[in-house]
């Protein structure tokens, strides 16, 4: 409960001081970054690839329309908190995550790893050679994954069961030290501060390592 409290105590502040480092901030020349994309029939990420192009030739396919995010590396601010790895995110979510994910740290939530931005093609229509055509929320820095060795994503599992086929990350185990449950601070906390947890998604998919704006 008291991670909950600091979550929203912080919105107010940081939703007002994003937009005004949002409208101080000069747009790069270049965007660039490397992207993997998704293959339905072999189940795998294919060949990394580089793309760089000047910035005001940013395609809508790169641009993400509830924020604006982008997918180029250059719209990323990282995000560095001992003992965790330092991790990437758009910039006008970075100031959120950082205070977020900085007070969780300090008041000894179990975060073990956080993962955010990075360039994968796996959502959208699949192409005639199997592969994924539809940026993720990764992409353009809009969602983290926390722990992902303790909540993995499940396919086949409307609701949780032994039906329930894990694709990525490790076994979820309720319970478990660094699993994520949808009455912990953790998941409480991001919830508040305006993020949908990948546990609660609706369908036939549960992530429960992840959070973003959207759902999805």
């Amino acid at each position: 409960m008291k991670y909950l409290c600091l979550a929203i105590s912080i919105i107010c502040i940081l939703s007002a001081s994003a937009l005004s480092h949002a409208e101080e901030r000069s747009l790069p020349a270049e965007c660039t970054y490397v992207v993997q994309t998704w293959n339905v029939d072999l189940k795998s990420s294919l060949q990394k690839q580089e793309v760089r192009h000047p910035y005001d030739e940013i395609t809508s396919a790169e641009t993400d329309p509830a924020t604006g995010c982008t997918v180029c590396s250059e719209d990323q601010i990282l995000v560095d908190l001992p003992p965790l790895q330092a991790f990437s995110v758009c910039h006008q979510l970075a100031l959120r995550v950082r205070s977020l994910i900085r007070d969780l740290v300090r008041y000894g939530a179990p975060l073990n790893a956080v993962i955010g931005y990075r360039v994968i093609k796996s959502r959208g229509p699949v192409d005639g050679n199997g592969n994924r055509t539809g940026f993720s929320n990764h992409s353009f820095g809009t969602a983290i994954d926390i722990n992902p060795e303790q909540n993995g994503l499940y396919d086949n599992c409307i609701d949780f069961g032994p039906q329930c086929r894990l694709i990525r990350g490790g076994e979820w185990k309720p319970g478990a030290a660094g699993t994520l449950e949808h009455n912990d601070d953790i998941v409480r906390s991001f919830k508040a501060a305006g993020f949908k947890w990948g546990g609660e998604i609706a369908g036939k998919q549960k992530d429960f390592m992840h959070f973003s704006l959207t759902g999805y």
